[in-house]
């Protein structure tokens, strides 16, 4: 079964990370999905994170740091991260932060990377959603709203390819 852990909103800060950091590289790990939604972590609690998401045996599919007031120095870490163990994070929320333009290309880079399992990277409120293989993939279902911004919601569809 898969394990989740929704954090978002508990006060946590770079100091909660190198525990958490732990129990991601842990052998016993079974930790799928993590939601450290607002919190203070910055880049120096990714720059910790990551030293979980490096290890072989972190098997985190989804990772949820939005408004954790992360720069383009946490993106770097997490490119680097994805570069070292690029086995099993499909989904990254980093809405509400601050990657800047150098983190966004670190990130979108492992999404063009075919070793790399990352599909979806969320970058900022309001903006696209950047998805790997898209618009050849057929199974995901974009829909366009939200007055003159740029909002994107992803459905799963029910598609499957013909060879």
């Amino acid at each position: 079964f898969k394990l989740f852990s929704r954090l978002s909103d508990c006060n946590l800060s770079e100091r909660s990370c190198e525990a958490l950091s732990s129990v991601l590289g842990s052998q016993s790990s079974s930790l799928r999905e993590l939601d450290l939604t607002n919190n203070d972590l910055k880049d120096s609690g990714v720059k910790l994170l990551c030293i979980g998401l490096e290890t072989t045996h972190c098997r985190l599919e989804t990772l949820r740091l939005s408004g954790c007031l992360i720069t383009e120095k946490g993106c770097a870490f997490l490119a680097s991260a994805l570069i070292i163990n690029p086995s099993h994070l499909r989904e990254l929320d980093l809405t509400y932060n601050h990657p800047g333009d150098s983190g966004v290309k670190l990130l979108e880079a492992r999404l063009k990377d075919p070793h790399c399992k990352l599909e979806t990277l969320r970058l900022e409120h309001g903006g696209p959603q950047r998805m790997k293989g898209f618009p050849s993939r057929c199974e995901y279902v974009l829909s366009f709203i939200h007055e003159n911004k740029a909002f994107f919601s992803v459905h799963k569809h029910p598609y499957s390819e013909r060879s």
